[in-house]
């Protein structure tokens, strides 16, 4: 009995001892928000408040000792994202995480980032302050990496810890930069639709831009399986750690529609879900520069801003930056390949990937005139058939560390603008408002022409020249908005106006049920506030969806349904388009539409294409448009023998088919099917996939309001499960007040820190939504009462 107490004693003192080390541990892991640190090569002592919700508030006597501070901050709290971020676009991935993610390496390794990331290095001038100021975050970033607690995500896959540089910066914005095209998921998966079936099948999908009717006002023959090249892309970047963006809404609203007569900015980038979330939060004061600012990781220069005098934002333009080329070998010389001159010799370039666990794998990198054969890096692409990507951003210079620094450094519009000029890929609408009562946009990117009739939505003829590009447009042919006479501005992802005589731009336009919803509002109101806005940019209602429901009702014999049918139907009927935790409609509408594209499409496109399908601009455009013609080709299945389905039938077929799907999911009565119990998100950390993690480093899940196309972008993909899992939202939403500029509000998705140790981690994900905000604090007097205090001081 005695040597049992003593046994129970022993182990009493070892887990108190187990446990005092963890937490000693877990604390040590903290981020440092109060106290002193030292840093090397600041000039003078630098201050950085920390507010209740982590936001650094850096005080700093020169602009350099500012960056260097944010580098430091920034990486205890986002090192291991910014380590993620860096690694993706020269494949370094699977350094980390073995084969797994060797794919993904060969692909973004064989596109070519990071050799033309090297190439606009090499002409940078070394005495800029857009470089200089980009060398002092890198510094703060590697001093916390020599000095600072090592991440437990670290620690948990072995990584080696590697100075950032200057190429890490620029291979970041090369990702962000692919990760905004669509080509690469679109064009393949057009040309084998139109290869099996025709250019009938083509027209019901919109590509010429026939359904983008809300469009943004300027005042101003092969059966080759090209969809491989979709299915591998959309599926590489549906897997990345880091999530790409996606969508976004921006207004800004001029002082004739506001109650103040102020400019009230608003901005919410769409971009996939992620733990942590994209972007970090910082505001820098010194005596001639002030700032608050959201930054990518791994970036000296936020991509969204403001201070007292102006702001900015983003959302994508959705332009087409990417054209695919099918490259014609020379007979029995598989080294050459056909030009409008006669044959030329690819261009090769091997690299090395380091696989973590296994030997390293060589890969061997084609190019045509017109960019990397993509064959050489997506398995499942037959080598017979080369196709060539060309890629706006790695054919024209790169200025991307010059524009990110003239953008928060701007001290007019029209510096502003000379800034945005610099963008050459990717396309994106930047939106501006300031203190003077100036609104804008502007479309970033160089734009270009083919020859009339060319489609740039298939893929494209590389060996004639006839498919080439004839033309790159001049940036004030670019669509855009100056103070325009209705009084505000906006974007949606949508459809610009023509420009340059009659020429609608080709692109990957979202539908226009945002657009219409952002215009229809602002045109019916002109004494706008903060409040007013902040309702608007968590509006959960969709128009056009209400009137899709009116279609697909059109189709439905009333006399041939059941009860359960009937009142699914009258719950339809009285549905205004919201998309709120307690409604039931939109969990009927989106197993209805669901189900409809469902039968419509798949048995021409096959289980695959058809997934890629409802994951594109074109799947989402097609719903509103293709219901309206009842005689489109695709109503009938194509596996049916001597049988022509109709759009009633399948319509019908479909709505059946939902009404049963959703009793035996949520059960016979249909006031029970609330659309919070099937849309959920969970904000996932790339090691919370493992089962044992999920709760540490996950962050929900939380029943979630919004939908597809709706303002409050809370998207997911369909699945016959029927649970709406969201893919990805808004990554913050602000709104600048400039009638009330330092009580101006923002929210982010989870929280500002990337520690899960840290109460920062996920402290705003309950507000995010509910669609609440906190405040963007400018306010020095109002910074100090509500912080903690860190100072850097310069070590000796």
């Amino acid at each position: 009995m005695r040597r049992f107490k003593k046994f129970l004693l022993v182990l009493l003192v070892l887990i108190i001892i187990i446990g005092v080390g963890l937490c000693a541990y877990i604390f040590h892991l903290k981020p440092k928000y109060e106290g002193e640190l030292q840093l090397k090569n600041i000039q003078e002592e630098t201050t950085v408040y920390f507010d209740e919700f982590g936001i650094p508030h850096i005080y700093a006597n020169s602009e350099k000792d500012a960056m260097a501070a944010l580098g430091y901050v920034h990486a205890q709290e986002r090192l291991w994202q910014m380590e993620l971020l860096r690694r993706i676009a020269p494949g370094r991935l699977s350094e980390i995480f073995g084969s797994v993610a060797l794919q993904n390496d060969q692909f973004f390794a064989g596109i070519g980032i990071e050799e033309a990331s090297a190439k606009a290095i090499a002409k940078l001038d070394k005495n800029s302050e857009s470089y200089k100021l980009a060398e002092a975050y890198l510094d703060g970033i590697n001093q916390y990496l020599e000095e600072g607690t090592t991440p437990i995500e670290f620690t948990l896959v072995g990584v080696k810890k590697q100075k950032f540089t200057i190429n890490d910066v620029y291979n970041i914005f090369g990702y962000m930069s692919f990760s905004f095209a669509m080509a690469q998921k679109t064009d393949p998966l057009l040309t084998d639709i139109k290869n099996k079936y025709g250019a009938e099948y083509l027209k019901d999908l919109g590509i010429n831009g026939e359904f983008n009717t809300t469009q943004i006002k300027i005042s101003k023959e092969n059966t080759e399986e090209y969809s491989e090249i979709a299915k591998s892309v959309a599926a590489m970047l549906d897997q990345s750690p880091i999530p790409p963006f996606i969508g976004s809404n921006s207004w800004v609203v001029g002082p004739h529609k506001s109650k103040s007569g102020k400019v009230i900015f608003a901005n919410d980038p769409h971009i996939g879900f992620s733990q942590p979330a994209t972007w970090y939060e910082a505001h820098i004061v010194t005596p001639k520069h002030e700032l608050y600012g959201c930054y990518l990781a791994g970036t000296p220069f936020p991509l969204l801003a403001h201070n007292r005098d102006y702001a900015y934002g983003l959302t994508m333009f959705e332009n087409d930056d990417i054209d695919f080329y099918q490259e014609k070998n020379k007979a029995g010389d598989s080294t050459q390949y056909q030009t409008p001159t006669g044959f030329a010799a690819y261009e090769t370039r091997k690299k090395v990937i380091k696989v973590k666990d296994t030997s390293d794998v060589v890969l061997t990198i084609k190019s045509s005139r017109h960019g990397p054969i993509m064959n050489d890096f997506l398995e499942r692409l037959e080598k017979k058939t080369p196709i060539a990507m060309l890629w706006t951003y790695t054919h024209q210079p790169i200025q991307i560390l010059d524009a990110v620094y003239g953008l928060s450094h701007a001290r007019s519009k029209d510096e502003f603008k000379n800034a945005v000029k610099l963008v050459a890929a990717p396309g994106l609408n930047v939106m501006y408002g300031d203190a003077k009562g100036n609104v804008a946009w502007w479309a970033t990117g160089k734009l270009y022409k083919h020859k009339e009739g060319v489609n740039t939505h298939l893929i494209l003829d590389g060996s004639s020249g006839n498919d080439d590009i004839t033309e790159y447009l001049d940036f004030d042919k670019n669509p855009s908005s100056e103070n325009p006479k209705w009084g505000y501005v906006y974007s949606a992802n949508n459809q610009p106006e023509a420009i340059d005589n009659g020429y609608l731009y080709p692109g990957y336009y979202l539908p226009e049920d945002r657009a219409k919803r952002i215009a229809g509002l602002m045109d019916a109101k002109s004494d706008w506030d903060k409040e007013a806005v902040s309702k608007m940019i968590y509006d959960n209602t969709s128009d056009v969806a209400v009137d899709v429901v009116k279609n697909l009702i059109s189709n439905i014999d009333p006399n041939s349904i059941s009860a359960t049918e009937k009142e699914a139907i009258k719950v339809l009927k009285s549905w205004k388009g919201t998309n709120n935790l307690e409604d039931t409609a939109p969990t009927i509408y989106n197993k209805w539409i669901y189900l409809y594209l469902k039968n419509t499409f798949e048995d021409e496109m096959g289980e695959e294409n058809f997934n890629l399908f409802l994951g594109i601009s074109v799947g989402k455009q097609v719903i509103a448009n293709q219901i309206k013609n009842e005689n489109s080709v695709w109503w009938d299945n194509v596996k049916t023998k001597n049988v022509k389905e109709t759009r009633k039938q399948i319509v019908s077929k479909s709505f059946h088919d939902a009404i049963i799907s959703l009793q035996n999911q949520l059960g016979n009565t249909v006031s029970n099917w609330k659309w919070g119990e099937v849309h959920t998100v969970e904000h996932e950390h790339p090691l919370g996939k493992v089962a044992a993690l999920r709760r540490l480093f996950n962050v929900g899940p939380f029943n979630s309001p919004g939908s597809n196309e709706v303002i409050n972008n809370l998207f997911f993909g369909f699945n016959d499960e029927g649970k709406y899992y969201t893919k990805g939202g808004p990554s913050t939403r602000r709104i600048v007040d400039f009638s009330d500029v330092e009580n101006s509000w923002s929210i982010l998705p989870t929280g500002q820190s990337g520690n899960p140790f840290s109460k920062h981690y996920d402290d705003q994900a309950e507000m995010y939504n509910a669609g609440k905000f906190r405040k963007m604090k400018l306010n020095k007097e109002e910074i100090i009462k509500t912080s903690t205090k860190l100072v850097f001081k310069l070590k000796e």
